[in-house]
């Protein structure tokens, strides 16, 4: 059985500020910090996915339609009386 190992690793900068903003605030060794944050970061990964609710959208009314015919489009795009877009 593995007691302890020891090994290196490179931490990017974000994650380094937050372990020593932690190590100020809480008092802790960086060994002890490292070692309950994998703890806890691989029991989540190890457990099931959080459920999520599903995602609905209302509908909505969005009255009769105002063109009248949206299959002759020179008449839906005419500009004014009697006016075709071209």
């Amino acid at each position: 059985m593995l007691r302890c190992m020891r090994t290196t690793i490179t931490l990017d900068k974000d994650v380094a500020a937050i372990i020593t903003r932690l190590r100020k605030t809480k008092n802790l060794s960086l060994r002890q910090i490292i070692n309950d944050s994998l703890r806890e970061g691989l029991k989540r990964n190890l457990g099931p996915p959080p459920r999520r609710s599903a995602f609905r959208t209302r509908s909505v009314d969005l009255g009769r339609c105002l063109i009248g015919n949206i299959d002759d489009v020179a008449e839906a795009l005419a500009v004014g009386e009697g006016e075709s877009y071209r």
